[in-house]
């Protein structure tokens, strides 16, 4: 066996990746040129280079895929071919796809979600064993600069939520756990699973449990510092996200039968907060 992550360098693949080496299994990892974990075959190339990908996939049995943060319908769909073909061609026995959302219901006109469900629809159309993994807000989030300052600095924790909104927030060491599920389980085949913590969570009670306050922040103050990491396209289509799960309440909501079905548990949201942060007024 040999397991491809896609974006290996990044903070999802990269835990992913981690995860899989863990287990001692082969992983090759694809990278646009960061560093991807110690033990993973590397592996550089761009999802729009449709021989590189081929290439990346050749001899592969098992891949994670998460695309990089690229909203353009035109863009993305390119990546989407590039990805079926190559693992077409590669006789693949599980490719995990991870939307990096939840997706709603209904068409959103949204580029973050619509994107995705079009790839994983044309990538269970051309035939590929794949299982579909949709996670909600990621916890590792709280870490952002533009997050973590207020917190420490005023015990403030801001996120474009309302304080009301339960979230079955989700870390990336246990994204990895239930990928590492996704890809080696019997019987998942065609299976989309909203995946996230067994525990819904708001984000007031998130603070609360930490000693901190909760201020639910503008979706266009959030835009501000993510474009200068993403860039404006990516930032706006990030934040168009939060503005409609603030109105789709039942978006973020916990999943425990996907969570049964992998036989996975993870950390509640306020255990996995807690032991990253000390109280407010604590030394």
């Amino acid at each position: 066996m040999t397991f491809l992550v896609l974006n290996a360098a990044g903070a999802q693949g990269g835990a992913i990746a981690r995860r899989l080496l863990a287990e001692g299994l082969p992983v090759r990892a694809f990278t646009r040129g960061g560093r991807p974990p110690q033990g993973a075959r590397p592996f550089t190339g761009d999802l729009a280079d449709g021989a590189a990908v081929k290439a990346a996939f050749d001899g592969v049995t098992h891949a994670s895929v998460m695309l990089p943060m690229v909203y353009d319908p035109e863009t993305v769909a390119g990546y989407v071919r590039n990805v079926r073909d190559a693992a077409l061609a590669a006789g693949v026995r599980r490719l995990v796809f991870n939307t990096g959302n939840r997706l709603p219901a209904r068409d959103s006109g949204l580029p973050a979600f619509e994107t995705r469900r079009l790839a994983g629809d044309e990538l269970r159309a051309a035939g590929l064993p794949v299982v579909e993994l949709r996670p909600p807000i990621y916890l590792d989030n709280l870490a952002a600069p533009w997050v973590a300052a207020p917190l420490a600095a005023e015990g403030v924790l801001a996120y474009p939520l309302p304080a009301d909104l339960p979230v079955a927030w989700l870390s990336h060491a246990d994204l990895a756990e239930i990928t590492l599920a996704a890809l080696t389980l019997d019987g998942l085949e065609g299976r989309i699973l909203d995946v996230g913590a067994a525990e819904a969570v708001t984000g007031a009670d998130l603070a609360a449990a930490i000693g901190a306050r909760y201020e639910a922040q503008d979706p266009d103050a959030f835009e501000t510092p993510l474009a200068t990491l993403a860039g404006p396209a990516t930032a706006a289509a990030v934040a168009a996200t939060y503005r409609w799960a603030a109105v789709d309440r039942a978006l973020l909501a916990a999943a425990p039968a996907a969570l049964d079905l992998l036989s996975v548990r993870p950390a509640t949201p306020t255990a996995w907060l807690t032991r990253r942060h000390e109280p407010a007024g604590r030394a």
